[in-house]
Protein backbone atom coordinates (compact mmCIF):
# COMPACT_ATOMS: atom_id res chain seq x y z
CA UNK A 1 0.00 0.00 0.00
CA UNK A 2 0.97 3.53 -0.74
CA UNK A 3 -0.06 6.81 0.23
CA UNK A 4 1.12 9.99 -0.08
CA UNK A 5 1.04 13.59 2.64
CA UNK A 6 2.17 16.19 -0.15
CA UNK A 7 0.78 16.24 -3.64
CA UNK A 8 3.90 15.36 -5.34
CA UNK A 9 4.34 12.26 -7.66
CA UNK A 10 7.56 11.09 -6.07
CA UNK A 11 10.55 11.99 -4.08
CA UNK A 12 13.06 14.54 -5.58
CA UNK A 13 16.09 12.31 -6.45
CA UNK A 14 19.54 14.68 -6.47
CA UNK A 15 21.74 13.85 -9.39
CA UNK A 16 25.39 13.10 -7.93
CA UNK A 17 24.14 12.36 -4.72
CA UNK A 18 25.21 9.06 -2.93
CA UNK A 19 22.53 6.49 -1.68
CA UNK A 20 19.41 6.70 0.64
CA UNK A 21 19.61 6.73 4.71
CA UNK A 22 17.58 3.79 6.63
CA UNK A 23 16.41 4.83 10.22
CA UNK A 24 14.99 2.32 12.09
CA UNK A 25 15.57 -0.50 14.80
CA UNK A 26 13.40 -3.07 13.90
CA UNK A 27 16.12 -5.66 11.83
CA UNK A 28 13.38 -7.62 9.99
CA UNK A 29 12.44 -3.95 8.18
CA UNK A 30 16.35 -3.28 7.76
CA UNK A 31 16.14 -6.65 6.32
CA UNK A 32 13.90 -5.83 3.67
CA UNK A 33 14.86 -2.23 2.90
CA UNK A 34 18.28 -3.56 2.34
CA UNK A 35 16.94 -6.14 -0.05
CA UNK A 36 15.32 -3.93 -1.84
CA UNK A 37 18.05 -1.74 -2.04
CA UNK A 38 20.39 -4.23 -3.81
CA UNK A 39 17.61 -4.76 -6.02
CA UNK A 40 17.69 -1.01 -6.96
CA UNK A 41 21.56 -1.36 -7.16
CA UNK A 42 21.66 1.69 -4.33
CA UNK A 43 23.77 1.27 -1.78
CA UNK A 44 22.15 2.69 1.46
CA UNK A 45 23.43 4.40 4.86
CA UNK A 46 22.07 2.36 7.88
CA UNK A 47 21.31 4.64 11.38
CA UNK A 48 20.50 1.26 13.79
CA UNK A 49 18.43 2.39 16.64
CA UNK A 50 19.81 6.18 16.92
CA UNK A 51 18.76 9.54 15.96
CA UNK A 52 21.04 10.02 11.97
CA UNK A 53 23.72 12.52 12.17
CA UNK A 54 22.99 16.21 10.58
CA UNK A 55 25.55 15.44 7.38
CA UNK A 56 23.77 12.15 7.00
CA UNK A 57 20.21 13.81 7.19
CA UNK A 58 21.21 16.87 5.48
CA UNK A 59 22.79 15.11 2.42
CA UNK A 60 20.73 11.82 1.71
CA UNK A 61 18.77 11.97 -1.38
CA UNK A 62 15.76 9.82 -0.09
CA UNK A 63 15.70 8.99 3.71
CA UNK A 64 13.61 6.01 4.90
CA UNK A 65 12.52 5.78 8.58
CA UNK A 66 11.00 2.58 10.28
CA UNK A 67 7.49 3.76 11.92
CA UNK A 68 9.24 2.16 15.20
CA UNK A 69 11.81 4.86 15.04
CA UNK A 70 10.03 7.99 14.22
CA UNK A 71 10.38 9.57 16.85
CA UNK A 72 13.95 9.74 17.06
CA UNK A 73 13.76 12.22 14.09
CA UNK A 74 11.26 14.39 15.84
CA UNK A 75 13.31 17.66 16.37
CA UNK A 76 15.29 17.15 13.49
CA UNK A 77 14.81 20.03 10.63
CA UNK A 78 12.27 19.02 8.03
CA UNK A 79 13.39 18.15 4.42
CA UNK A 80 12.19 16.68 1.54
CA UNK A 81 12.63 13.24 0.36
CA UNK A 82 11.23 11.52 3.74
CA UNK A 83 9.37 7.79 3.55
CA UNK A 84 7.72 6.63 6.54
CA UNK A 85 8.04 2.73 6.15
CA UNK A 86 5.61 0.57 8.13
CA UNK A 87 3.77 -2.73 7.43
CA UNK A 88 0.19 -2.37 9.35
CA UNK A 89 -2.16 -1.57 7.00
CA UNK A 90 -4.57 -1.89 10.21
CA UNK A 91 -2.52 1.52 11.79
CA UNK A 92 -4.45 4.58 11.88
CA UNK A 93 -1.74 6.50 13.64
CA UNK A 94 0.81 6.07 10.96
CA UNK A 95 -0.63 8.73 8.78
CA UNK A 96 -0.35 11.26 12.24
CA UNK A 97 3.08 10.44 12.34
CA UNK A 98 4.21 11.17 9.00
CA UNK A 99 2.37 14.63 9.31
CA UNK A 100 4.49 14.80 12.56
CA UNK A 101 7.84 14.49 11.33
CA UNK A 102 6.66 15.72 7.74
CA UNK A 103 7.20 12.71 5.65
CA UNK A 104 6.15 12.92 2.05
CA UNK A 105 4.53 9.48 1.73
CA UNK A 106 3.70 6.50 3.61
CA UNK A 107 4.85 2.77 2.27
CA UNK A 108 3.53 -0.04 3.68
CA UNK A 109 5.18 -3.21 2.95
CA UNK A 110 5.20 -5.67 0.81
CA UNK A 111 2.79 -3.79 -1.18
CA UNK A 112 4.67 -0.84 -2.11
CA UNK A 113 7.71 -2.56 -2.75
CA UNK A 114 7.52 -2.00 -6.44
CA UNK A 115 7.00 1.51 -6.12
CA UNK A 116 9.90 1.86 -3.55
CA UNK A 117 12.34 -0.24 -6.17
CA UNK A 118 11.73 2.10 -8.59
CA UNK A 119 12.39 5.05 -6.33
CA UNK A 120 15.35 3.53 -5.09
CA UNK A 121 16.74 2.61 -9.04
CA UNK A 122 16.13 6.55 -9.67
CA UNK A 123 18.28 7.68 -7.30
CA UNK A 124 21.12 4.86 -8.42
CA UNK A 125 20.48 6.43 -11.61
CA UNK A 126 21.04 9.55 -10.60
CA UNK A 127 17.95 10.83 -11.91
CA UNK A 128 16.95 14.28 -11.81
CA UNK A 129 15.14 16.30 -13.86
CA UNK A 130 12.98 14.17 -16.48
CA UNK A 131 13.89 14.84 -20.44
CA UNK A 132 11.86 17.55 -22.60
CA UNK A 133 10.15 14.95 -24.62
CA UNK A 134 8.95 16.71 -28.34
CA UNK A 135 6.92 14.47 -30.53
CA UNK A 136 7.02 15.30 -34.50
CA UNK A 137 4.94 13.51 -37.16
CA UNK A 138 3.93 14.43 -40.49
CA UNK A 139 0.92 16.12 -41.80
CA UNK A 140 0.90 13.47 -44.86
CA UNK A 141 3.76 11.15 -46.41
CA UNK A 142 7.02 13.64 -47.14
CA UNK A 143 5.91 16.49 -45.28
CA UNK A 144 9.39 16.67 -43.55
CA UNK A 145 8.76 15.33 -40.00
CA UNK A 146 12.11 13.38 -39.54
CA UNK A 147 14.23 16.17 -41.31
CA UNK A 148 12.75 17.92 -38.14
CA UNK A 149 13.23 15.85 -36.02
CA UNK A 150 16.55 15.29 -36.72
CA UNK A 151 17.35 18.52 -36.69
CA UNK A 152 15.93 19.61 -33.69
CA UNK A 153 18.02 16.98 -32.18
CA UNK A 154 21.41 18.07 -33.93
CA UNK A 155 20.38 21.56 -32.58
CA UNK A 156 20.00 20.73 -29.14
CA UNK A 157 23.27 18.05 -29.11
CA UNK A 158 25.10 21.55 -30.47
CA UNK A 159 24.43 23.64 -27.78
CA UNK A 160 26.52 20.58 -25.55
CA UNK A 161 22.78 19.45 -24.01
CA UNK A 162 22.09 15.81 -24.03
CA UNK A 163 20.10 14.57 -26.78
CA UNK A 164 18.41 11.11 -27.51
CA UNK A 165 17.02 10.92 -30.67
CA UNK A 166 14.17 7.74 -31.30
CA UNK A 167 12.85 6.88 -34.21
CA UNK A 168 9.29 5.43 -33.91
CA UNK A 169 8.75 4.67 -37.35
CA UNK A 170 9.69 1.04 -38.64
CA UNK A 171 9.21 2.22 -42.11
CA UNK A 172 10.82 5.41 -42.13
CA UNK A 173 14.51 3.74 -43.51
CA UNK A 174 15.89 4.95 -40.66
CA UNK A 175 17.14 8.10 -38.66
CA UNK A 176 20.35 7.29 -38.48
CA UNK A 177 21.11 7.01 -42.43
CA UNK A 178 19.43 11.10 -42.38
CA UNK A 179 22.15 11.69 -39.04
CA UNK A 180 24.99 10.06 -40.77
CA UNK A 181 24.95 7.30 -38.10
CA UNK A 182 24.15 4.29 -39.62
CA UNK A 183 28.10 2.90 -40.16
CA UNK A 184 28.01 3.76 -36.13
CA UNK A 185 28.26 1.08 -33.46
CA UNK A 186 25.32 0.67 -31.17
CA UNK A 187 22.33 -1.08 -30.65
CA UNK A 188 18.99 -0.92 -32.39
CA UNK A 189 15.58 -0.97 -32.12
CA UNK A 190 15.10 -4.88 -33.19
CA UNK A 191 17.98 -5.63 -29.73
CA UNK A 192 15.52 -3.58 -27.26
CA UNK A 193 12.27 -5.52 -28.76
CA UNK A 194 12.21 -7.40 -25.89
CA UNK A 195 12.52 -5.16 -23.31
CA UNK A 196 10.04 -5.52 -20.39
CA UNK A 197 9.73 -3.36 -17.02
CA UNK A 198 12.70 -0.99 -15.88
CA UNK A 199 15.22 -0.33 -18.09
CA UNK A 200 18.97 1.43 -17.07
CA UNK A 201 19.02 4.76 -18.66
CA UNK A 202 22.75 5.28 -18.43
CA UNK A 203 23.33 1.61 -19.97
CA UNK A 204 20.79 2.95 -22.69
CA UNK A 205 22.57 5.71 -23.59
CA UNK A 206 25.73 3.98 -23.56
CA UNK A 207 24.21 1.42 -25.77
CA UNK A 208 23.39 3.72 -28.83
CA UNK A 209 25.30 4.86 -31.66
CA UNK A 210 26.47 8.68 -30.23
CA UNK A 211 27.50 11.69 -32.34
CA UNK A 212 28.91 13.96 -29.72
CA UNK A 213 26.08 14.80 -27.31
CA UNK A 214 23.47 12.74 -29.12
CA UNK A 215 22.43 9.27 -28.99
CA UNK A 216 20.39 7.84 -31.64
CA UNK A 217 18.19 4.92 -31.37
CA UNK A 218 17.10 3.92 -34.78
CA UNK A 219 16.67 0.43 -37.15
CA UNK A 220 18.95 -1.58 -38.37
CA UNK A 221 18.43 -2.88 -42.46
CA UNK A 222 16.86 -6.31 -41.66
CA UNK A 223 13.24 -7.48 -41.98
CA UNK A 224 11.97 -6.47 -38.12
CA UNK A 225 8.91 -3.69 -38.17
CA UNK A 226 7.07 -3.86 -34.74
CA UNK A 227 8.43 -1.95 -31.65
CA UNK A 228 6.13 -3.44 -28.82
CA UNK A 229 4.63 -1.16 -27.04
CA UNK A 230 5.74 -2.62 -23.45
CA UNK A 231 9.46 -1.71 -25.08
CA UNK A 232 8.35 1.35 -26.08
CA UNK A 233 7.37 1.96 -22.60
CA UNK A 234 10.39 0.46 -20.86
CA UNK A 235 12.62 2.76 -23.68
CA UNK A 236 11.27 5.79 -23.59
CA UNK A 237 10.71 6.09 -19.98
CA UNK A 238 14.70 5.08 -19.62
CA UNK A 239 15.37 7.46 -21.84
CA UNK A 240 13.43 10.25 -20.52
CA UNK A 241 15.15 10.07 -16.74
CA UNK A 242 18.22 10.95 -18.75
CA UNK A 243 16.89 14.50 -18.69
CA UNK A 244 18.42 17.04 -21.58
CA UNK A 245 16.10 16.00 -25.04
CA UNK A 246 14.49 13.29 -26.01
CA UNK A 247 13.09 13.89 -29.93
CA UNK A 248 11.17 11.05 -31.00
CA UNK A 249 9.69 10.28 -35.17
CA UNK A 250 6.61 9.36 -34.94
CA UNK A 251 4.13 7.43 -37.85
CA UNK A 252 1.29 8.95 -39.25
CA UNK A 253 -0.84 5.79 -37.25
CA UNK A 254 -1.49 5.99 -34.07
CA UNK A 255 -0.78 1.65 -32.72
CA UNK A 256 -0.58 0.44 -29.32
CA UNK A 257 3.20 1.68 -29.27
CA UNK A 258 2.43 4.83 -30.75
CA UNK A 259 -0.31 5.24 -27.93
CA UNK A 260 2.37 4.53 -25.33
CA UNK A 261 4.51 7.14 -26.66
CA UNK A 262 2.21 9.85 -26.76
CA UNK A 263 1.65 9.32 -23.16
CA UNK A 264 5.33 10.38 -22.31
CA UNK A 265 5.24 13.43 -25.29
CA UNK A 266 5.28 16.82 -23.49
CA UNK A 267 5.20 18.13 -27.09
CA UNK A 268 4.22 17.29 -30.47
CA UNK A 269 4.88 19.00 -33.50
CA UNK A 270 2.55 18.20 -36.93
CA UNK A 271 4.58 19.45 -39.76
CA UNK A 272 2.31 20.81 -42.56
CA UNK A 273 2.74 21.64 -45.83
CA UNK A 274 0.91 24.53 -46.97
CA UNK A 275 -1.37 22.86 -49.70
CA UNK A 276 -5.18 22.15 -49.46
CA UNK A 277 -4.65 18.29 -49.81
CA UNK A 278 -1.84 17.91 -46.78
CA UNK A 279 -4.25 20.30 -44.76
CA UNK A 280 -6.68 17.31 -45.27
CA UNK A 281 -4.86 14.99 -44.32
CA UNK A 282 -3.63 16.27 -40.94
CA UNK A 283 -6.89 16.96 -40.15
CA UNK A 284 -6.88 13.47 -39.98
CA UNK A 285 -3.93 13.41 -37.98
CA UNK A 286 -4.94 15.32 -35.71
CA UNK A 287 -7.92 13.82 -34.96
CA UNK A 288 -6.28 10.62 -33.68
CA UNK A 289 -3.26 12.28 -32.26
CA UNK A 290 -4.92 14.69 -30.08
CA UNK A 291 -7.12 11.89 -28.23
CA UNK A 292 -4.12 10.77 -26.22
CA UNK A 293 -1.27 14.12 -26.65
CA UNK A 294 -3.00 16.90 -25.32
CA UNK A 295 -0.38 19.45 -26.48
CA UNK A 296 -0.15 19.37 -30.42
CA UNK A 297 1.27 22.16 -32.74
CA UNK A 298 1.23 22.63 -36.06
CA UNK A 299 4.54 23.78 -38.07
CA UNK A 300 3.57 24.78 -41.35
CA UNK A 301 6.36 24.04 -44.15
CA UNK A 302 6.25 26.15 -46.98
CA UNK A 303 6.78 27.04 -50.01
CA UNK A 304 3.24 28.66 -49.48
CA UNK A 305 0.29 27.22 -52.16
CA UNK A 306 -2.96 27.53 -52.94
CA UNK A 307 -3.49 30.76 -50.81
CA UNK A 308 -2.57 29.16 -47.66
CA UNK A 309 -0.32 31.19 -44.79
CA UNK A 310 0.48 29.88 -41.41
CA UNK A 311 -2.08 31.19 -40.09
CA UNK A 312 -4.74 29.80 -41.85
CA UNK A 313 -2.90 26.29 -42.19
CA UNK A 314 -2.99 26.24 -38.45
CA UNK A 315 -6.66 27.43 -38.28
CA UNK A 316 -7.93 24.72 -40.94
CA UNK A 317 -6.25 22.17 -39.32
CA UNK A 318 -7.94 23.26 -35.35
CA UNK A 319 -4.38 23.83 -33.63
CA UNK A 320 -1.94 25.91 -32.25
CA UNK A 321 0.97 27.08 -34.45
CA UNK A 322 4.51 26.48 -33.55
CA UNK A 323 6.00 28.50 -36.28
CA UNK A 324 6.63 28.25 -39.79
CA UNK A 325 9.07 26.74 -42.58
CA UNK A 326 9.94 28.63 -44.97
CA UNK A 327 11.91 26.74 -48.31
CA UNK A 328 15.96 26.03 -47.35
CA UNK A 329 17.86 27.85 -50.07
CA UNK A 330 21.90 27.75 -50.90
CA UNK A 331 23.93 24.46 -49.42
CA UNK A 332 21.65 23.78 -46.81
CA UNK A 333 18.78 22.95 -49.31
CA UNK A 334 21.02 20.49 -51.17
CA UNK A 335 21.42 18.28 -48.24
CA UNK A 336 25.19 18.88 -48.66
CA UNK A 337 26.22 20.13 -45.49
CA UNK A 338 25.92 17.60 -43.06
CA UNK A 339 22.86 16.34 -41.00
CA UNK A 340 19.53 18.55 -41.05
CA UNK A 341 20.24 21.49 -38.96
CA UNK A 342 23.86 21.15 -38.77
CA UNK A 343 25.36 24.29 -40.03
CA UNK A 344 22.82 26.39 -37.53
CA UNK A 345 21.98 28.48 -40.97
CA UNK A 346 18.46 29.00 -42.42
CA UNK A 347 15.02 28.34 -41.77
CA UNK A 348 15.45 25.18 -40.25
CA UNK A 349 18.10 25.84 -37.33
CA UNK A 350 15.97 29.29 -36.76
CA UNK A 351 13.05 27.56 -36.35
CA UNK A 352 15.12 24.64 -33.81
CA UNK A 353 16.74 27.05 -32.14
CA UNK A 354 13.95 29.14 -31.49
CA UNK A 355 11.34 26.65 -30.38
CA UNK A 356 13.77 24.70 -28.35
CA UNK A 357 14.65 28.04 -26.42
CA UNK A 358 11.50 28.67 -26.13
CA UNK A 359 10.23 24.79 -24.90
CA UNK A 360 13.53 24.48 -22.36
CA UNK A 361 12.22 27.54 -20.60
CA UNK A 362 8.62 26.73 -20.16
CA UNK A 363 7.47 29.39 -22.57
CA UNK A 364 4.69 28.13 -24.52
CA UNK A 365 5.87 30.96 -27.47
CA UNK A 366 7.63 29.80 -30.49
CA UNK A 367 9.14 32.44 -32.36
CA UNK A 368 8.78 32.52 -36.43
Amino acid sequence: MFGSTTPGPRPDALEGAGGPLIVTEDESLLDDLLRLCAAAGSEPEVVFGAPPRAPSWEGAPLVLVGVESAARIRGIPRRKGVLLIGRDPDDAEVWRTAHDIGADHVLLLPDAEPWLVDRLADIAEGVGQPALTVGVVGGRGGAGASTLACALAVTSARAGRRTMLIDGDPLGGGLDILVGAERSGGLRWPALADSRGRVNSGALEESLPRLDALSVLSWDRGDSVVIPAPAMRSVLSAARRRGGLVVVDLPRRVDDAVAETLAQIDIGLLVVPAELRAVAAATRVASAFTMVLKDLRVVVRGPFADGLDGRETSRLVGLPAAGELPPERGPDALGSSGPPGSSGRGPLARFCTAFLAAALTDDGSVAA
